[in-house]
């Protein structure tokens, strides 16, 4: 045995990819070295075929191949010259930075009422006046009324409700000098509260199994 010709991982030029392991590694530096273009385009589409054989879970992915041979350029350190069928993958654009998300921060003073009110709010303001519009700021309002129960405390005044649907409103919907009533805390809780009881009555009512012993 030649000990002269074993290979160490020590000595080995690290992997891009892992996943793919060496020996694929090894294939895209030979197609590296190949002169002549048709050869080196041939031997490619071969090789995106063995990729695509050691990721089978992906096939499901929605543009499977375009990711084949994004990862073909990335393995290759994007010194492989071959005509692929979709926009070549380039390390400049691989190392962009993204642009920053914007994350939606209208109203923290009220977080416990959720981004969604406040789109509806907006929606509610958009509306002509009439029947319509009342029975979505009644909607909205009990709705409010819900998210506040879930959050603080059990009971809350209805003018609490209006204030805040007043302030998040811009000062547009205005129930704070109406005689609208919402719906009462005990109705809006009751989904919650029969959640709960049933938990617990599940918790009492469970009877370990019986297991046998060798």
């Amino acid at each position: 045995m030649n000990i002269e010709s074993l290979e160490y991982n020590t000595d080995r030029v690290k992997l891009i990819i892992p996943e793919y392991g060496r020996h694929l590694q090894k294939m895209i530096d030979s197609a590296i070295a190949i002169e002549n273009k048709e050869e080196r385009n041939k031997v490619a589409k071969a090789i995106i075929s063995v990729m695509g054989n050691l990721q089978p879970h992906l096939r499901d992915v929605p543009d499977f191949q375009h990711k084949l041979w994004d990862q073909l350029f990335i393995i290759s350190d994007f010194k492989l010259d071959v005509d692929a069928p979709y926009p070549i993958l380039t390390k400049e654009k691989l190392q962009e930075r993204p642009e920053p998300l914007n994350y939606p921060q209208n109203f923290p003073k009220y977080r416990f009422y959720g981004n969604n009110i406040k789109r509806m709010i907006d929606v509610a303001n958009s509306w002509e006046d009439g029947d319509m519009k009342s029975a979505l700021v009644l909607t909205i309002a009990n709705h409010m009324k819900k998210c506040y129960l879930n959050w603080n405390k059990d009971t809350v005044d209805d003018r609490v409700i209006f204030n805040h649907l007043y302030e998040l409103s811009d000062g547009k919907l205005n129930l704070k000098d109406s005689n609208e009533e919402l719906s009462s805390s005990n109705d809006l809780l009751k989904g919650k509260k029969k959640k709960s009881t049933s938990n617990n009555n599940n918790k009492k009512n469970y009877k370990p199994r019986n297991k046998k012993r060798y």
